[in-house]
């Protein structure tokens, strides 16, 4: 499983993004990649997730620290 690093995360707007050890950002929703458990993500945390290539960019999926 990939690993990446928090840039940001905002619980009231409900997103965020993740920077994979391979480069590309990816947006990470709340809802569909069970964050609730990992509530707040932290920037600058470290987390393993799944990179899904999208038709506006990659999405973490499956984020654990």
């Amino acid at each position: 499983m990939p690993s990446g690093t928090v840039k940001w995360f905002d619980p009231k707007k409900g997103y965020g993004f993740i920077i994979g050890e391979q480069g590309p950002a990816a947006l990470v929703p709340h809802t569909p990649t069970g964050v609730e458990r990992l509530r707040p993500l932290q920037a600058g945390a470290a987390v393993r997730l799944e990179l899904v290539g999208g038709a506006n960019g990659f999405q973490a999926l499956n984020v654990d620290r």
